[in-house]
């Protein structure tokens, strides 16, 4: 996530100070990625510096308030127009993490996709919660927890293949690595898809 352009797409609708920015953000994404308030305020030096941002004023309780600049704006619409390229997106840690685990002896794979299974369902049913209880005109908010829930429900598909995938290798006799050396990697998800299913479908 750019912090840097968030701020400055909240100040494309008007002027604010810090803990404004902080709120509206947050009001806008549904919560769903808190802001520190340091971190905001630091954001705003280096917008400030770069000459993306200006100071505006202050109020009467001494709130310095930001304005975006022309440069900032030009900035702002460069950024939306740009796609999110796979290189800006963080690594797959649990991709990485279940690579590693089918080569490593004495990983119980099977226990790590049950475990990772199990929390995608909890994460699935809170941000459904939390789109519920939206209003009908928080488009903003409704987008990013959709976004979420989509993304919850490839990981759990994923985590099905990824438990019939190695079970399949199991069953054909190959090693999957160190793992399968101890019989405590693929072969205790025997009976672990149907389960997956099971759990799938209630969501």
């Amino acid at each position: 996530m750019s912090v840097k352009h968030s701020l400055l797409a909240v100040l494309a609708g008007g002027d604010r100070y810090g803990y404004q920015l902080r709120a509206e953000f947050e009001e806008r994404t549904g919560a769903t990625w808190p802001l520190n308030i340091g971190q905001v305020y630091t954001t705003l030096n280096r917008l400030e510096r770069d000459g993306l941002v200006e100071p505006a004023g202050q109020d009467a309780a001494n709130h310095v308030f930001y304005r975006i600049t022309v440069a900032g704006r030009a900035e702002l619409f460069a950024w939306f127009a740009r796609p999110v390229t796979r290189a800006e997106r963080p690594r797959d840690e649990l991709a990485v993490k279940l690579a590693l685990a089918v080569t490593v002896a004495g990983v119980d794979v099977a226990a790590i996709v049950h475990g990772q299974r199990k929390h995608a369902l909890a994460a699935l049913q809170d941000y459904t919660r939390v789109k519920a209880r939206l209003d009908a005109g928080e488009l903003a908010a409704a987008l990013v927890l959709e976004s979420m829930i989509f993304q919850c429900e490839a990981e759990i598909r994923w985590l099905d293949h990824v438990q019939a995938r190695v079970l399949r290798h199991a069953q054909q006799g190959r090693a999957t690595g160190p793992a399968d050396q101890t019989g405590t990697g693929a072969g205790r998800g025997d009976s672990a898809p149907a389960n997956a299913t099971k759990e799938g479908k209630t969501t």
